[in-house]
């Protein structure tokens, strides 16, 4: 009894640590560009992972404004992500709210603008450049 006890004990812990390692794979810079009804848009996302807390920022190129601002109330189950961007537009705040995938070193993304616009995105992961 006692061994099979500690039998499944391992297992369960061996499953969330496969858990952990999967979504703790988001670490890092993601960079993707897509279009939408204002024109291209240039995104470099910084996300980090703590527990299933993901936090971060992103860099922005978009109808010719450049920015950074922070991402906010994001979530990882397994490969599931999301997260919420506050845009400011003429003193108003509209949430981009993010929902997608984690697919090796793509993410694929779907953002919901207000009520305004859904756009779909594949943000690519940003490798490390080789030391010299």
């Amino acid at each position: 009894m006692k061994s099979t006890l500690k039998f499944l004990s391992l297992i369960v812990a061996a499953l969330a640590a496969v858990t952990f390692a999967r979504a703790a794979d988001i670490d890092g810079k993601w960079k993707a560009e897509f279009d939408t009804q204002v024109g291209v848009q240039k995104y470099v996302y910084e996300l980090k992972l703590e527990g299933d807390k993901l936090t971060g920022k992103a860099t922005f190129e978009r109808a010719e404004q450049k920015g950074t601002v922070d991402l906010l109330e994001g979530k990882v189950t397994k490969d599931e992500v999301t997260f919420v961007e506050i845009l400011n537009y003429q003193g108003n705040e509209i949430r981009i709210v993010y929902k997608g995938k984690l697919a090796g070193d793509e993410l694929k993304l779907s953002r919901a603008v207000g009520e305004f616009a859904t756009e779909e995105l594949v943000a690519k992961r940003v490798k490390a450049a080789p030391a010299k």
